[in-house]
């Protein structure tokens, strides 16, 4: 029998393991619950990474319904056993957890819980967060030897919150990386033109009334430097165009980064696309990009509880929708407020197109793009 549970442990342990590397926390996090659940032989099992406001930042269960968590309602606070095991970051087993004086209460639609197994999840001395199980199907409670055990379970889930933590540094560096390396593109390839075309425009307006001839040649020179900018501008937005379009086109690149998202963020993340038409390079990543833009704010600012993209062509224009029912905005009053709206647009007009964002508080979001699929 203790082999059998060494075997499965060893294959539960190298799946974990493996989903890791592939950094889909949230994956892992049910993972792990699941599988303690199950070889420690508990009713209920659960984990919960804290936040900053006194609730939970993620929070997996497994053993309740959907139905169940639906009639419970929010996930938990900080407070009660859960609030007492992140202060102190010590084991705790229980062989009733409501006669404990760190019981506080449940909601009225929450399952009963009575013996009690929880054990933190700690990155060296930090505590990142705490799982638990409860109701042991078994006789006798939880056993020394099942704190062991999900203290084993505690380390994967280390590893797996860890590993996250350090992709979204190493993206947030990938990103100032890439602006800085755009403007120092930018700078040399463009700035020395656009210093020649504003020398050549001031020359030729000197020169209108006294040798318009002359000022002619002049405005000349000015069209063909503005043409060589303008130029020089789309060859460094082309370098800049990220390789996954190359490799993968919009519509699969667009699925990766929002899968990414459901499994980074507490929110349900989905995208849906309908047959796209041919898009010329700059669309695709002027689509790309207003995409990003909206499902930064999405899942940074708005609350939201799910967060749509779709995809599609209509009428020979390519169609960007992101939605969420998130706490919502006033678009008047936020667009000078950093949230990249008039970026979006900027983008979006710059073929030919549109944004609208359409959104109010308390009623979510809605950001629509539609831009020519080929650009005028």
């Amino acid at each position: 029998m203790n082999e059998d549970r060494d075997a499965v442990l060893h294959a539960v342990s190298s799946a974990v393991l493996a989903v890791t590397r592939h950094l889909s926390v949230r994956e892992v996090l049910q993972v792990i619950v699941r599988s303690a659940r199950q070889l420690l032989d508990a009713r209920y099992a659960a984990l919960g990474v804290p936040d900053d406001q006194g609730a939970f930042a993620e929070f997996v269960a497994d053993g309740i319904s959907d139905e169940q968590w639906d009639a419970i309602g929010p996930t938990p606070r900080q407070h009660g056993m859960l609030g007492a095991m992140l202060r102190e970051g010590e084991p705790v087993r229980l062989p009733d957890i409501r006669r404990d004086p760190r019981f506080e209460y449940w909601p009225r639609a929450h399952p009963v819980l009575k013996d009690f197994l929880g054990v933190p999840v700690l990155d060296g001395d930090q505590v990142l967060g705490i799982i638990f199980l409860s109701n042991k199907r078994s006789p006798g409670g939880f056993t020394e030897a099942d704190q062991g055990l999900l203290t084993m379970f505690a380390a994967h889930a280390a590893i797996a919150l860890t590993n996250a933590r350090l992709y979204e540094r190493g993206r947030e560096l990938t990103l100032a990386e890439e602006r800085t390396r755009m403007a120092g593109e930018l700078h040399d390839a463009v700035t020395q033109k656009l210093f020649s075309l504003r020398l050549t425009a001031q020359a030729a307006a000197s020169l209108v009334v006294r040798d318009p001839d002359r000022a002619l040649r002049e405005l000349d020179r000015v069209e063909r430097l503005a043409g060589e900018a303008l130029a020089e501008l789309r060859a460094v937005i082309v370098e800049l165009r990220p390789a996954e379009l190359d490799r993968h086109g919009l519509a699969e690149t667009l699925r990766k980064h929002v899968h990414l998202l459901d499994r980074l963020h507490p929110a349900s993340f989905t995208f849906e696309e309908t047959p796209v038409c041919a898009l010329a390079p700059m669309t695709e990543m002027a689509v790309l990009r207003v995409a990003q833009e909206a499902l930064h704010n999405a899942s940074r600012h708005s609350a939201a509880g799910v967060v749509s993209v779709r995809l599609g062509c209509e009428d020979g224009r390519v169609v960007l929708e992101i939605r969420d029912d998130g706490a919502g905005f006033d678009v008047d009053v936020a667009a000078g407020r950093g949230l990249g709206i008039a970026s979006m647009g900027d983008r979006a007009q710059a073929l030919g197109g549109v944004v609208r964002v359409r959104s109010e508080p308390g009623h979510g979001t809605l950001v629509r793009m539609e831009v020519p699929a080929c650009p005028v």
